[in-house]
């Protein structure tokens, strides 16, 4: 019989724990009642009763694993170690403990993936909230999809079912800011898309916060792309060029046709300052590809620190 995990962070989140519990268990009471169950809650060091439900459920269902880690790690890192964590043929990358990607996916996925698929991506082609983060998130993804350095599906997202080989592919990237979206798609397997509905949150409010969701979005651009720094290289090129131009442009109006369009120096002044600026933006940006490269080696944190481990 095999085993499916299925990965859930939490944070403050007492009043969905159980649904989601419950919705997953009933699963594997049905449509999956030939597979084994695994369910990894990765608690952020809530500070409501999400822990103390979570030790309740372990208690009750040796199904469920329990992580609790020593602070709040933030959810991209609380959810990829839970990842690591999970010893199933196949593991559910993120099951949210909101249900806002919908369990009965679930079914689907395990079906395309004995079909022999490696890599089976939820694809949010309709998301249940404000027209205005609907088109954020919409933009951002576009700009993450054409920036990347491999293809990435437009709308997907942590939902994936991945197999085994996935997991063990990615254990071996060491990084102490994960962006597993994108990770297993680096990793090249056999993926197929399954498009869904994004539900909106029924109960409780997200803990992610706006200045969070640009972290995580600058952390992605950042990780599995250099054209942010490439910009910024070809940006300062752009500028000195065009200092240049000017510079030729200015020696030719005021030494042949305006020569009391300004005093003496200033025109130098100003062609120097937008000449040197463009360099600068140049050398940084050749200075900011040794540090990127630099920059992925050396960082060698663990990516949570753990305070207990239940179940396992």
């Amino acid at each position: 019989m095999k085993t499916i995990s299925i990965v859930t962070p939490c944070y403050n989140e007492e009043l969905n724990i159980r649904e989601c519990h419950a919705a997953v268990a009933a699963l594997f009471d049905g449509e999956l009642k030939d597979y084994r169950r695994e369910h990894v809650f990765c608690d952020n060091a809530s500070t409501d009763r999400t822990a103390e439900i979570l030790r309740e459920l372990a208690a009750a269902d040796p199904c469920v694993k329990v992580i609790l880690n020593a602070r709040n790690f933030g959810p991209m890192r609380s959810n990829f170690n839970g990842v690591m964590a999970a010893s199933g043929d196949a593991v559910l990358l993120l099951m949210p403990a909101d249900l806002q990607d919908p369990p009965e996916l679930l079914p689907r996925f395990v079906k395309l993936w004995e079909d022999g698929a490696e890599i089976v991506y939820g694809i949010r082609q309709t998301r249940e909230e404000r027209a205005l983060m609907r088109t954020l998130r919409g933009l951002y993804y576009r700009l993450l999809t054409g920036m990347s350095e491999f293809s990435l599906p437009p709308g997907v997202g942590d939902c994936q079912l991945v197999d085994r080989k996935v997991v063990d592919a990615m254990r071996r990237i060491d990084d102490a800011y994960p962006f597993m979206r994108m990770m297993t798609f680096e990793c090249g397997f056999k993926a197929v898309g399954v498009p869904y509905t994004w539900v909106e949150r029924r109960r409780g409010v997200s803990k992610n916060s706006l200045l969070h969701l640009v972290d995580q979005g600058m952390n992605g651009l950042v990780t599995f792309s250099l054209a942010p720094l490439r910009f910024v290289l070809f940006l300062g090129f752009a500028i000195a060029g065009l200092s240049l131009a000017y510079a030729f442009v200015s020696l030719v109006l005021g030494l042949v046709y305006f020569r009391t369009l300004a005093p003496p120096g200033v025109m130098t002044i100003i062609v120097a300052v937008f000449f040197f600026g463009g360099v600068q933006l140049f050398s940084i940006g050749i200075l900011a590809e040794y540090i990127l490269a630099i920059h992925g080696q050396v960082r060698r944190k663990p990516v949570v620190f753990e305070r207990e481990r239940i179940n396992f």
